[in-house]
């Protein structure tokens, strides 16, 4: 009887033994640190892949983008519209062409005063005399940076 009760107790403290043990290992998993079935890291650290680079426009794109604003704010008949959107492409077709081949930039300067000369005789023989000269208006305003004036505060002179 006495070879009973001392069986009974070491299994007894066996089993709450174990417990403790384990959880001092590994966790609480009994197969140590690392968990089989959670989380695996890989072998190859992970990075970050490079943003996708943006398809580039083509004129014909470009063009069609600027179009409904220069078609509404000049009020432009279909022929006149035709008239534009073709000088307008075949413009930005050479600028395009123009920067892939990156001259030097006294050359650069040159090449695109020549293709915007030919641009504005295409516009001037193709358009009435007032379109043309509110098509120019409006290529000016568009591209200039718009600065927001800062009002100066008057400074009281003291007599």
């Amino acid at each position: 009887m006495k070879n009973k009760h001392t069986l009974l107790l070491f299994a007894l403290l066996g089993i709450f033994c174990t417990d403790a043990l384990l959880a001092q290992y590994g966790y609480g998993n009994r197969y140590g640190y690392g968990n089989r079935y959670g989380r695996q890291r890989s072998i190859v650290p992970q990075t970050q892949s490079p943003p996708k680079e943006e398809k580039a426009l083509t004129a014909e794109e470009i063009v069609d983008e600027q179009m409904p604003s220069i078609t509404e704010a000049l009020q432009l008949n279909p022929f006149e519209e035709a008239v534009v959107r073709t000088t307008l492409v075949k413009s930005v077709q050479q600028r395009i062409e123009l920067s892939i081949l990156e001259l030097e930039p006294n050359k650069m300067k040159e090449e695109l005063e020549k293709i915007r000369d030919t641009q504005d005789e295409e516009l001037r023989a193709g358009l009435p005399e007032d379109k043309y000269l509110a098509f120019v208006e409006l290529q000016e305003n568009q591209f200039k940076a718009r600065k927001k004036k800062k009002k100066k505060k008057k400074k009281k002179s003291e007599e």
